[in-house]
């Protein structure tokens, strides 16, 4: 995936998590939000973000194709 690619990620329940990893030697937790049963957050990769960890149930969407989490 290129950084200049979009992701998207629809909760498919209530709680469901998405942390932003950081680039870099050290990878941290930069950033974090937490979406309800139906709600989209369209993303992206950038300078700073590396890594996306989504908890809890959710449908992800990418130019490589989509996927569900259990």
């Amino acid at each position: 995936m290129e950084k200049d690619d979009y992701f998207v990620i629809k909760a498919l329940e209530d709680g469901v998590n998405v942390i932003g990893l950081t680039r870099g030697t050290d990878t941290r937790f930069h950033h974090s939000e937490k979406l309800d049963k139906g709600e989209v957050m369209i993303a992206q990769f950038t300078e700073h973000t590396s890594a996306v960890k989504i908890r809890g149930k959710a449908l992800i969407q990418t130019s490589h194709g989509e996927m569900n989490n259990d």
